[in-house]
């Protein structure tokens, strides 16, 4: 006989299981005498990683769905916009850059502007006022403008342990989610396989229908309990390692980047995130290909002398993902599903995903499981598929000599499917068409950038008559060049509007 889906406990805190708390309670006004009841088990003495502190524009609308206030999202975790990524000596380590901005390119999906640029590599330049916001330091608007609205789209950078101690505030005082501080000592498991209950050290069991996997890397229900398989990226995506460290901001008044900044360097990249009071900067690099002595160097030497006495953390992963997310009642959520690196802020993306598909799919009853354990495994491996080609592509074009580099641009390590696109696009470049699924994370515009920022130019003359709108596009790259100067005078320094707004909500 089925049995009602009334009881979710998911194992693990931190991002990952406060969001997913968050997003589920939210969406199903939990415990109340008919309701889904919620209950979030951490363990006191297990440290979280936390790794990322740059989001995707998708959290915009999960703050507000989840009912956050933003102003109180920068106030408590010393917020910043985070406006697209800035991809420095990724190309011949010359100093060359390019853009990833959020906001897409003008004229996107009626007209790509790629045949029409004179330069491949300015064509977020030229297609996109964004850039230039970046680079001059500016927010992403102007102070008449209110919460969640700007126009430049946008996410956040964030300090993720702060961002995690809101979440469970909220999540506690407003969703009526349960939390129980505690260590998973044994999981417990049915006739069938599935999970029936947790045994905490303490002795207590608990039990629900639906169990969610938080517990980072170690995987324990998903991987360790239930023994699904981790399948390997490492022959496509080399890194391995990262060295962290939090940077002091010379004064309280220093410009605040807005947007990722990363620098590639001779076997690996840096990753530097400014938040208010700091900046958050680490070096992502194989360890086939550079030792840890050789990266903290490389990290030291870029943020100079200043840097010296700030102790470094090691952190190792492998990038890859379970071969399924959903097994039986157990589902698994962030890095206990899966990582890769930490390039354009894909895991706090794929927690808010997964959470939002948990949420619209819990069942009546456990009949409609084996259903939705199918749906949701295809959608992730499609998923997966996508965001390991899509970072893949940001290596994969590179001019630059050294080994580590070189062996990105080898066939050998580059997916069949990232063959295949590159295929059509040598003559017509990514169009909308190719990312026409409801589930993809990245959009057409999001590879143009990067593409055609790398240098990448298709042969746009194998089929001149598709491209015959010269006046249309001249139109519109104009129409760029005035935004751009609009924009440029009229939004505030990113620092300065912080501390207005914030001072306006009375949040300082």
């Amino acid at each position: 006989m089925s049995k009602a889906v009334k009881k979710i406990v998911i194992v693990g805190g931190g991002t990952a299981g406060w969001l997913t708390a968050a997003i589920v309670a939210a969406q199903h006004k939990t415990n109340r005498c008919d309701g889904l009841q919620i209950v979030l088990v951490e363990s006191s003495d297990i440290p979280t990683v936390g790794v990322g502190e740059g989001t995707w524009p998708t959290m915009k609308n999960t703050l507000q769905q989840i009912g956050l206030k933003e102003s109180e999202v920068f106030a408590r975790c010393h917020a910043t916009f985070k406006q697209g990524g800035k991809f420095v000596d990724w190309v011949q380590d010359t100093g060359d850059f390019y853009y990833h901005p959020f906001t897409v390119p003008l004229g996107y999906g009626r007209i790509d502007l790629a045949p029409y640029v004179d330069k491949i590599e300015n064509y977020a330049v030229e297609s996109n006022f964004q850039h230039h916001v970046c680079e001059a330091g500016l927010a992403p608007r102007s102070m008449a403008e209110a919460e969640y609205k700007g126009q430049c789209n946008y996410a956040y950078h964030l300090d993720a342990g702060e961002f995690a101690e809101v979440l469970k505030e909220h999540c506690k005082n407003n969703l009526n989610v349960t939390q129980v501080i505690g260590t998973v000592e044994k999981v417990n498991l049915t006739d069938d396989g599935a999970i029936a209950s947790i045994t905490l050290k303490s002795n207590e069991q608990i039990d629900a229908d639906l169990f969610v996997d938080c517990t980072g890397f170690a995987s324990l229900l998903l991987g360790q309990t239930l023994d699904v398989p981790f399948i390997s990226a490492d022959k496509v995506l080399f890194n391995d390692s990262a060295l962290a460290l939090h940077m002091p901001y010379e004064d309280v008044t220093s410009p605040i980047a807005s947007h990722t900044i990363a620098t590639g360097q001779s076997a690996g990249w840096i990753w530097d995130i400014g938040l208010t009071h700091r900046r958050g900067v680490g070096h992502v690099y194989s360890s086939q290909y550079l030792s840890d002595d050789e990266a903290e160097v490389n990290l030291r030497r870029y943020l100079g002398p200043r840097s010296d006495d700030i102790p470094v953390r090691k952190i190792s992963f492998q990038s890859g993902h379970r071969a399924q997310v959903w097994k039986k009642n157990c589902v698994a959520v962030g890095m206990a599903a899966g990582f890769v690196e930490p390039l354009e802020a894909t895991a706090i993306m794929l927690v808010e995903i997964s959470a939002r598909f948990i949420a619209d799919n819990i069942p009546p009853d456990d009949s409609l499981m084996p259903i939705i354990e199918k749906r949701f495994n295809q959608q992730m491996a499609y998923r997966w598929s996508r965001i390991i080609d899509f970072l893949k592509l940001h290596y994969m074009l590179t001019k630059r000599p050294e080994p580590y580099w070189q062996a990105h641009t080898e066939l050998a390590s580059i997916p069949q499917s990232l063959q295949d696109d590159l295929a059509l696009w040598k003559y017509r470049g990514p169009i909308t068409a190719d990312f026409d699924a409801a589930i993809e994370l990245f959009p057409a515009a999001s590879y143009q950038y990067v593409l055609y920022g790398m240098g990448f130019k298709p042969d746009f003359s194998r089929q001149p008559h598709l491209y015959n709108d010269q006046a249309n596009a001249e139109k519109i790259m104009t129409r760029n060049q005035q935004l751009t100067q609009q924009l440029l005078q009229t939004l505030p320094p990113h620092r300065e509007y912080i501390e207005r707004w914030l001072h306006t909500q009375n949040m300082r």
